[in-house]
């Protein structure tokens, strides 16, 4: 990425967290640019990052080897067929809004290489995992770029094929909000149980994040990790025996193909 030049399209929350990750990895203020329709946001990307920013998109793009399309879903379309007439042949076209299909990128941009990613919101900490699935025009140091590109705010996975984004919505896009709704049910139990509510919330928040340690340090899968700290006829026997009692499971994968249901199905509607 030493010589990469790289144009955002859209300067909102995420797209400023890779911009910030990139800076950190020591990608130098002139080899980024921004385009965004708000002046404040423009303002505010360009005063954190030392960046160049621009109203218009087209200006944005202009000779940069990337373009990062961060934009809302809905405004894809319209985006696309704006930037349409100034893109050139060689130039990468990444991805990273819900549930646009490279098919319908194809249709709105022409025969460009595109890489489609499925960040999530830990991204914004640099805590991030994306899933990443490239077309056959893609070249080898493209699929570098891109990789590089969403490194810089976490992990960054390949997939063979493009509807696996569906299931890393799943689990990942969608999943910070599944350990948000444990650590609500998890504090509020606390509270039933006599802890006064910040005491609950401490205990839990920290649980969370010590467990989540331990899963990616650790050199065994998370259900060994459970067994490993679940005692014969002790207490957090006696709480896992209610989860699975209780359908846990079954309910988590239900959960998970309701999300990637949801996903392929947002698809379908915001390609048209």
């Amino acid at each position: 990425m030493s010589n990469t030049r790289i144009a955002f399209i859209g300067a909102g929350n995420m797209a400023a967290s890779l911009i910030g990750g990139l800076r950190a990895k020591g990608l130098e203020a002139g080899q980024i640019r921004a385009s965004d329709p708000g002046e404040e946001t423009r303002a505010k990307v360009s005063a954190e990052h030392s960046i160049e920013t621009f109203a218009d998109n087209a200006q944005a793009i202009d000779g940069v080897d990337v373009i990062v399309l961060a934009v809302k879903p809905q405004a894809m379309k319209t985006v696309c067929e704006t930037i349409r007439p100034s893109l050139k042949p060689n130039q990468l076209v990444v991805s990273i809004a819900a549930g646009i299909t490279c098919a319908s990128m194809t249709a709105w941009l022409g025969e460009q290489p595109i890489v489609r990613c499925m960040p999530n919101t830990p991204a914004l900490l640099r805590q991030g995992v994306s899933g990443l699935y490239a077309t056959s025009e893609v070249t080898a140091e493209q699929r570098q770029q891109a990789e590089e590109l969403l490194s810089a705010v976490g992990i960054a996975l390949w997939l063979n094929e493009e509807q696996q984004l569906d299931a890393v919505t799943a689990v990942s896009g969608s999943g910070p909000a599944y350990f948000f709704l444990l650590i609500e049910a998890m504090t509020a139990a606390g509270v039933k149980l006599g802890l006064p509510k910040d005491v609950a919330e401490q205990l839990t928040l920290q649980t969370a994040l010590g467990a989540a340690h331990m899963a990616v340090s650790s050199d065994v899968d998370a259900a060994e990790l459970r067994r490993r700290v679940t005692s014969p006829n002790g207490t957090t026997e006696a709480a896992i025996k209610s989860f699975q009692a209780n359908g846990f499971e079954a309910l988590v994968e239900t959960a998970l193909g309701a999300a990637a249901h949801r996903s392929a199905e947002m698809a379908e509607q915001l390609g048209k």
